[in-house]
């Protein structure tokens, strides 16, 4: 199965040759929360976290920065209860779950080669259709979020009460579940789907139903930080994957950090909330 996503997605080496930092408006030691739910073991993606807000703490002239890798929303948020960070990168779900609870403030997007959970699919070897998977045994780790899924990854198309739910925590385990006939259908993300050629003993598995493009991983400022080093690091976002970063980007799958804004994601956000 695939290496961490944040391996794949975030782990810059060091970049040197940047552009000068620009002014800081800090107070404190600014802290960074990269949240990837059920995706890769936290000791393997944190280095690259390390690596990669070192980088954009060179950009911005924060001293005294660091960031934190989590791939389960529990242990998250006590991470902000007891750090406080000011910014972060959060698995889509996650953000539309916890906008309103810190005052999540989107100020950029993730643009990677394969972070996963921009799109989700129902896949079977003995089911043929999404109405063929109803009230069937699912598969899935990513149901741990039953309200993301029922109102934004599924386009409404079903709910996770329409099967009998077969939950599991990693994604290969999802896919042997399938395999091995333990499930009937799985519900995964194009970043699995990508990797099932590769897995041996699935010969026949194939997708029958495939939802919606969802919007990237946000970067997002909690509701402490301050608007002039907010500011500053927004503009900043596209400049690390360019000039002597970008070969550094395009070996670990980043394409691109880009500006954005709450708006972006108000349908995702509106439907989640119905």
């Amino acid at each position: 199965m695939r290496k961490s996503s944040l391996v794949v997605s975030m782990g810059l080496g060091a970049l040197g040759g940047l552009a000068a930092p620009a002014a800081s408006a800090e107070v404190g030691p600014v802290r960074v929360l990269v949240l990837r739910e059920s995706a890769g073991s936290t000791s393997a993606a944190q280095p690259h976290v390390d690596r990669l807000i070192g980088v954009v703490a060179k950009l911005n002239g924060w001293s005294g920065a660091s960031g934190k890798y989590e791939n389960r929303r529990d242990a998250a948020e006590a991470y902000v209860a007891a750090e406080h960070p000011r910014y972060g990168i959060l698995s889509l779900g996650a953000y539309l779950g916890l906008r309103s609870k810190y005052g999540l403030d989107v100020i950029g997007q993730v643009d990677v080669a394969r972070a996963g959970g921009l799109r989700y699919s129902l896949i079977s070897k003995t089911q043929t259709s999404l109405e063929g998977c109803r009230s069937k045994r699912l598969a899935s780790d990513h149901a741990g979020d039953a309200r993301f899924v029922d109102q934004v990854a599924s386009g409404k198309q079903f709910r996770l009460a329409d099967f009998t739910l077969v939950p599991t925590r990693r994604p290969i385990q999802t896919i042997k579940a399938l395999a091995e006939g333990t499930a009937d259908c799985a519900l995964i993300d194009d970043a699995q789907l990508a990797d099932l050629g590769s897995i041996q003993g699935v010969e026949g598995i194939r997708p029958v139903w495939t939802g919606p493009t969802l919007p990237p991983m946000p970067v997002v400022a909690f509701s402490g930080a301050p608007a002039a080093e907010k500011e500053a690091f927004r503009a900043s976002l596209g400049r690390i994957c360019q000039g002597e970063g970008a070969s550094a980007c395009k070996e670990v799958g980043m394409r691109a950090l880009k500006t954005a804004t709450t708006a972006d994601y108000a349908a995702v956000q509106s439907a989640y909330d119905r």
